[in-house]
């Protein structure tokens, strides 16, 4: 895929989110977790884009910040709207609306993201009548609503079940009917498939993939299963403790692993060929440093098993090794 060539559908720049600490005292100097610290990337029209790294790394709150459920504390993110780019933090809260229905969260969890008191036909129509698209109770709502829930996989007569009385495929089902009914051209998969069985989670993702092509959409699919991004993915980005440090293609990525943090992560991937004797198993030693007091240098040298005196010291930037591919590191990996 060559996506130089492709739009650009949202461009972020420098972006950094702290939530600050509740202190325990007034004498106390003021602390901030350091969720995202710094992303800079671009998300093109019509691509996937895999978001990967532990929990705990702040990939969930970048695809929060994008959507602007939380502000950024600095930096731009620039969504394309009618040939021009829009940053979304100057955006009134009436204007901001406007861009709610273009762009659209599937929650990792189908338990306790649907309103138990409403049923699948509600809770898929609710987004269209709080935008004012349909008049609820309207005969014209019903019958959109039923069409999405075709689209989604999910039979007419469900229209009245409350969520208690589906699977948990099914209530990942009506999450992503909800989310597309709007017509929106970015959608963040926040581990979209993360709670389900595996037999479950192949179905979601082929659902997500043919509703890609039929609708013209744009995912950024975060996730901590690499099988799970290699197959949906165009492109990944691998984050670790709020920055990005490596992104590429997924087949470059695959084949020309350049940061020590990725390789002992693809190392990590479940394999059933026994005779499999090329690929060394990577452990990564010690703990995930905090992010309220990251180290200096590199955040991951740490923890890197080629950690020199230069990486405690000074911030990779991220440049490329040619082919887009994208790498914060001092030391890259050569294959």
């Amino acid at each position: 895929m060559q996506t130089e060539k492709k739009k650009v559908l949202l461009s972020i720049r420098d972006v950094k989110q702290y939530f600050p600490i509740k202190k325990q005292s007034f004498r106390e100097e003021q602390k901030y977790v350091k969720a995202n610290d710094g992303i800079s990337l671009d998300i093109y029209e019509g691509e996937t884009l895999g978001l990967v790294g532990e929990s705990g790394c702040g990939k969930s709150t970048f695809g929060r910040t994008i959507l602007q459920l939380y502000p950024q504390t600095h930096g731009e993110i620039l969504f394309e709207k009618d040939g021009q780019m829009v940053n979304l933090k100057e955006q009134p809260a009436g204007k901001l609306r406007e861009f709610r229905k273009e762009m659209q969260l599937i929650f990792q969890d189908p338990y306790s993201s649907l309103n138990p008191r409403m049923t699948a036909g509600q809770i898929i129509g609710e987004g269209l009548t709080a935008h004012g698209l349909y008049k609820r109770g309207d005969t014209e709502l019903r019958d959109y609503v039923m069409d999405v829930m075709k689209k989604c996989g999910l039979d007419t007569y469900m229209f009245g079940r409350y969520p208690h009385q589906f699977s948990g495929g099914q209530r990942q089902r009506i999450g992503i009917a909800r989310s597309l009914a709007l017509k929106p051209r970015f959608v963040v998969c926040d581990e979209a498939v993360s709670a389900l069985d595996v037999s479950i989670q192949s179905q979601i993702l082929n659902l997500l993939s043919d509703l890609k092509e039929q609708e013209h959409l744009t995912y950024l699919f975060i996730t901590h299963d690499l099988s799970v991004v290699k197959y949906i993915s165009d492109r990944i980005g691998v984050m670790y403790l709020g920055n990005l440090v490596e992104l590429s293609t997924t087949e470059e990525l695959f084949e020309r692993t350049l940061h020590p943090y990725t390789k002992a992560l693809l190392s990590a991937i479940p394999t059933t060929d026994l005779d499999d004797k090329k690929r060394e198993r990577i452990l990564l030693e010690g703990d995930i440093p905090s992010p309220v007091n990251p180290p200096s240098g590199c955040k991951f040298h740490t923890r890197c098993y080629q950690c020199q005196e230069k990486c405690k010291k000074e911030v990779p930037v991220m440049r490329d090794m040619g082919n887009n591919h994208m790498v914060a590191c001092h030391y890259p990996l050569e294959k």
